[in-house]
């Protein structure tokens, strides 16, 4: 690959920024794709050959122009902290590391933050507040991910049950994205237009520029609450994310023995008990606690929230970091992404089937979250024991047999993890703007090469 470097040094004009020793590229050829038994030894080889590091969309597209002649497969990357193997190169080539394209141009009047890929979300939460906004929803990884990451292989998180995921009431404005032809193309994708590209992996562009609704900030408040039964808990997370009268960002419950698993905040939670942990309007918070109280509820902690920076920072045991702890505790357990009826009482028989069938192989954990049509349910990532695939298989089948929709976490392409739109706009969009397939190649399953197909060809 010296002869690849040297030609992308020439592009670029800047050694620094071609990445050819082997531990760095290697570093940046990985994600959290660990977190899979499955996935682990599928991908533990997989690099790429060499990375880089553009500033602009213009250095962007150099970069795609040369590969696209050569054919190198690219594989985009943000700070790689994605679950499914997002980001790993399954062919070699170029890694191409958007850190560095980390400007936030503007937070707009209207609550619009306009900005580039690489920012982190963490900093740009911290920028939309000093301006009286923030984001509508993160991922548990908010200091280290970055926007494009987020756009390109995330969904929801933290402020979800209030706003949704990003495919919802129309969070992601628009975006410039670069295309993978002979003369690549910087195309403004904005409406509905930006569902081709969203969650796709960077498989059919690269986000080079993001305009991200945001919301009004609130001063917030921490809380956490331990319940002596599961039940209990889930029924009094109900009301909490299901009424209108709460304003909330985060109702996450735990079944024990998940809660043991939080090592540095072992001191607020109970022996035995479903821990809820929240993060529900200050001015809400001693109205919470005497709801809570009043459901049966013990109230271990309760602060205001004083941003990233607090100490303890709940929504660091929430969504997947929830997973993290628990493989901290146990190597065998991995975990699964759930959707549990909207009728809670249907959501309760679902959770008990599979209570009943796995027992304690299968832990709930539960992050009740809005979907696009504005009703709030019992989504969940499941803490489940890994014992040989066949029996991942067969709780995944459980699951779906008796109605409980799940995204795979277990597989490397983009149609088989749940996220796939079934118009699919992200497969003829792969055929559009990557006619050689050499974006992220082999992460699109359904997409087969052909030579340059016409726009009418690729649709039809």
């Amino acid at each position: 690959m010296e002869t690849l470097a040297t030609q992308l040094v020439q592009v670029l004009g800047d050694p620094s920024r071609v990445i050819t020793q082997p531990s760095v590229v290697e570093r940046l050829s990985r994600d959290f794709y660990w977190y899979s038994p499955i996935l682990r030894p599928l991908l533990d080889d997989k690099r790429a050959d060499v990375a880089v590091q553009p500033v602009s969309a213009e250095e962007v597209r150099a970069v795609l122009r040369l590969c696209y002649a050569l054919e190198v497969p690219v594989t985009v990357r943000g700070a790689g902290t994605g679950n499914y193997g997002q980001a790993v190169p399954l062919q070699g080539g170029v890694v191409l590391d958007l850190a560095r394209m980390d400007q936030i141009e503007a937070i707009t009047s209207d609550g619009v933050a306009i900005c580039q890929p690489g920012v982190r979300l963490g900093t740009l939460e911290s920028t939309a507040r000093d301006s009286g906004w923030e984001l509508r929803c993160y991922p548990s990884t908010i200091v280290k991910a970055t926007v494009g990451g987020f756009l390109g292989g995330g969904s929801g998180g933290i402020g979800s049950v209030a706003h949704g995921g990003l495919r919802d009431f129309n969070t992601v404005r628009a975006f410039e994205a670069v295309t993978m032809e002979s003369e690549p193309q910087l195309l403004l994708h904005e409406g509905e237009d930006v569902h081709g590209i969203l969650h796709a992996w960077g498989t059919n562009s690269v986000m080079t520029r993001i305009w991200l609704a945001l919301t009004p900030a609130v001063e917030w408040a921490q809380c956490a609450v331990c319940f002596p039964s599961f039940d209990s808990a889930f029924d009094f997370g109900t009301v909490v994310a299901t009424s209108p009268e709460w304003t909330k960002r985060l109702v996450t419950a735990f079944e024990w023995p998940i809660p043991s698993f939080f090592s540095p905040v072992r001191n607020i939670t109970r022996e035995g008990a479903t821990s809820v942990f929240l993060l529900i309007a200050n001015s809400q918070a001693e109205q919470l606690k005497n709801l809570a109280t009043a459901a049966g509820g013990t109230v271990t902690f309760g602060a205001p929230y004083a941003g990233l920076r607090s100490s303890p920072l709940l929504s660091d045991y929430t969504w997947n970091h929830t997973t993290l702890w628990a493989m901290k505790a146990d190597p065998s357990w991995t975990y699964l992404q759930c959707g549990f009826d909207v009728d809670p009482r249907r959501a309760r028989e679902q959770l008990e089937i599979l209570k009943q069938r796995f027992g304690d192989d299968f832990l709930h954990h539960i992050e009740w979250m809005k979907n696009g049509t504005g009703t709030v349910f019992a989504g969940a990532i499941p803490v489940v024991r890994f014992r040989t695939p066949e029996y991942l298989s067969e709780m995944i089948e459980t699951c779906r047999a008796n109605g409980v929709f799940v995204a795979n976490p277990h597989v490397n392409y983009v149609e088989g993890g749940g996220r796939y739109r079934a118009d699919n706009v992200q497969l003829q969009a792969k055929y559009r703007y990557d006619p050689k397939g050499l974006l992220n190649p082999g992460k699109m399953a359904t997409f087969h090469r052909t030579e340059e197909p016409s726009t009418e060809e690729s649709l039809a």
